[in-house]
C-alpha cells in the first residue's frame, strides 16, 4: 500500500510544461494589455517623407520648394494619435520654382542671417501636445513649432490613409523672430514687403 504522501505526490505533482505554458499565456496578455494602455510609437520614414514651402511678397509674387525631414515618431494609444515629433534640416531648403541661379540666390538669402540663419539654427522641429480622435480619418492636432530657436504654439488639420498623414500649416514667421521685409517688424515697406505666411504641406509615411 503506498503511503499517503506517496498518493499525494503521483496524483497532483504539476505539470512542468504546463505551468510554464500558463505563465507564457499571462505573460502575453498582459503584454497586450499593457500596449493597448500605453500605446505604440511609430517611426517615421524620413527618405518618403516630404514638405513643400510655399511664401511670396506683398505684390502677391510666390515661390516654393522643398525642406528635407530627418527623423521623427508618431505616437498613437488605442489607435488615436497622441503625440510624436519630427525634425528638419533648415539646410536641405531648394528652390522649385525659378532658374537654378536665381533660384540659389534666394536660398543663400533665405538660409542668411536676414531669415532663418541656418547656420546657427540648422534643423527645426515640430512636436505634437494633443491631438483629437480620427473622424473620418481626419484629427485636429495642436503642436509646438521650434523655428530660428523660438518655440510657439500651431494648430492644424492631419489627414490619415493608410499610414500616411497628411497636413498643411500655415507658420507666422514674425512670431519666430524671422524679421526681413515683415510688415510686423518694419514701416513704409510697400511694394517691398515680404509675407509673414508660409505654408508647409507636409506628408509622413511610416515604416
Amino acid at each position: 500500500m503506498r503511503s499517503a504522501d506517496g498518493m499525494l505526490g503521483m496524483s497532483f505533482t504539476p505539470n512542468i510544461y504546463s505551468v510554464m505554458n500558463k505563465a507564457i499565456q499571462t505573460l502575453a496578455a498582459l503584454l497586450l494589455v499593457s500596449g493597448s494602455i500605453f500605446g505604440q510609437s511609430v517611426r517615421i520614414n524620413a527618405p518618403s517623407s516630404s514638405i513643400r514651402w510655399d511664401g511670396g511678397n506683398a505684390l502677391g509674387k510666390m515661390h516654393n520648394g522643398n525642406i528635407a525631414v530627418t527623423s521623427g515618431e508618431l505616437e498613437f494609444q488605442s489607435g488615436a494619435l497622441v503625440g510624436g515629433s519630427f525634425t528638419i534640416d533648415m539646410n536641405s531648403m531648394t528652390n522649385a520654382d525659378l532658374p537654378e541661379t536665381v533660384g540659389a540666390n534666394l536660398m543663400g538669402h533665405l538660409k542668411s542671417a536676414d531669415f532663418f540663419d541656418v547656420e546657427k539654427f540648422p534643423t527645426a522641429k515640430l512636436e505634437i501636445k494633443s491631438a483629437t480622435p480620427f473622424q473620418g480619418g481626419k484629427s485636429t492636432v495642436n503642436a509646438e513649432a521650434t523655428i530660428k530657436g523660438e518655440t510657439k504654439p500651431v494648430n492644424f488639420e492631419v489627414v490619415e490613409l493608410d499610414g500616411r498623414y497628411d497636413a498643411v500649416l500655415v507658420i507666422d514667421r514674425a512670431a519666430f523672430n524671422v524679421r526681413y521685409g515683415s510688415g510686423s517688424f518694419f514701416d513704409n515697406l510697400g511694394d517691398e514687403a515680404i509675407l509673414d505666411e508660409i505654408t508647409l504641406t507636409v506628408h509622413l509615411e511610416t515604416k
